[in-house]
């Protein structure tokens, strides 16, 4: 069987549950290749539990080996589009994970590099694998809820204790992690909600910073979207918040669906809202109710295997990296808006998103230069799939 070498990029947490699931095959296609981690002490670590994979401590090193036609970028935020940028210059193949980087105008460069390449550019938005997101997506598709008119998504149980940004003088800093809940725990939530109901034109936040955390960026987020059909939208997120609640309900002209505790329940009306309205006679509109269930899933498992089918045989991708551009504009005009209090038009100025970021990591008491954290487990975690 064809197999594609795959290189890890950043051997922390998520790093080595890609590592253990390649090297141990449950990645038809996959097989690892060489491993890289900047840190001294962490590639001795490695080069014991791997002893018969190459370690690195110079990701470019790692490339220049000719031991891997592909990597998986596993690092901190603002290292995934260079060390992307520098892969596709190589002609290697570039699976990155999420977010795609801290600020638009560097992922543009990421996405401009991927195609002057040639070469596969994917995103570890492993969450669009759960079968109930993709049927909302499959409903909206299709049509089959209408025109929309609102969407709603409380993601509120991303709690975090005071101890876990202490861990780390990078967590939860502008220099070290760019952003707060916005940026590292609902990347996914964000591009599921684009995914699903698509881009809007408008954004307009309040993201408190330090509200409930003795960090300085945010830790409660609350979004208000338009849309081009005059839709909205409300996204609200925060990590200080117990217990916490993941509910989407979205709403069209017939019908709407609502996710939340593993199920999806599709309320369907038997003509649509809008052509009702004008009706005449007194009565209510009957509605028919449809509920799907959630499945035991591995979402990172399906993204590295669709990744390597996708440079072996041409497979579409379940998440392009291009995509990553969409997640991370809304979370950039998402703080331009709070920063600025005011709404923001998308498609949004980037350059003027950067020079705001910049003052913000002028005046962090953050570390830019970070290592990633580990563990030796080598599995995946439940809430990195979906956290119900």
């Amino acid at each position: 069987m064809k197999a594609v070498r795959i290189g890890i990029i950043g051997i922390g947490n998520i790093g080595s549950a890609h590592a253990s699931a390649i090297n141990g095959g449950d990645i038809p296609g996959l097989v690892l290749g060489a491993l890289c981690d900047n840190d001294p002490k962490r590639a001795a670590e490695l080069k014991e539990l791997y002893p018969h994979v190459p370690v690195y401590e110079n990701a470019e090193e790692m490339m220049d080996s000719g031991l891997v036609e592909a990597v998986v970028i596993s690092t901190p935020h603002y290292d995934h589009p260079p060390l992307a940028i520098l892969a596709f210059r190589k002609g290697l193949h570039v699976l990155t994970e999420k977010p795609a980087g801290v600020y638009c105008a560097k992922v543009r460069e990421m996405i401009d590099a991927a195609k002057e390449s040639g070469k596969v550019f994917a995103i570890m938005f492993n969450q669009r694998t759960n079968k109930l997101f993709r049927k909302a997506k499959e409903l909206v598709d299709s049509g089959a809820l209408g025109e929309l008119k609102r969407s709603v998504w409380v993601i509120t149980n991303w709690y975090r204790k005071q101890a876990y940004y202490d861990s780390g003088s990078w967590r939860a800093t502008w220099a070290g992690e760019g952003g707060g809940v916005l940026m590292n725990q609902a990347p996914h939530n964000l591009d599921l909600w684009q995914w699903i109901c698509g881009m809007p034109v408008e954004i307009r936040a309040q993201c408190d910073l330090g509200k409930y955390h003795d960090i300085e960026v945010e830790d409660d987020a609350t979004l208000f979207a338009r849309y081009a059909n005059g839709a909205t939208g409300v996204f609200m997120t925060t990590t200080g918040e117990y217990p916490g609640t993941n509910r989407l309900e979205i709403a069209g002209t017939k019908g709407k669906i609502v996710l939340e505790e593993k199920r999806l329940v599709w309320t369907r009306l038997e003509m649509d809202e809008r052509e009702f309205c004008q009706t005449p006679e007194e009565r209510k509109i009957s509605c028919t109710v449809e509920e799907f269930t959630d499945e035991r899933y591995n979402g990172h498992h399906r993204i590295l295997e669709n990744f390597g089918r996708a440079i072996l045989y041409g497979d579409e991708l379940v998440a392009c990296g291009e995509e990553g551009l969409r997640e991370l504009t809304l979370c950039n005009a998402a703080y331009l808006s709070s920063w600025q209090n005011r709404p923001v038009a998308l498609p949004m100025d980037d350059e003027e998103f950067y020079a705001e970021l910049q003052k913000k990591i002028d005046g962090s008491r953050g570390v830019k230069n970070i290592r990633t954290a580990h563990t030796e487990e080598g599995s995946y975690h439940s809430r990195w799939n979906t956290n119900w």
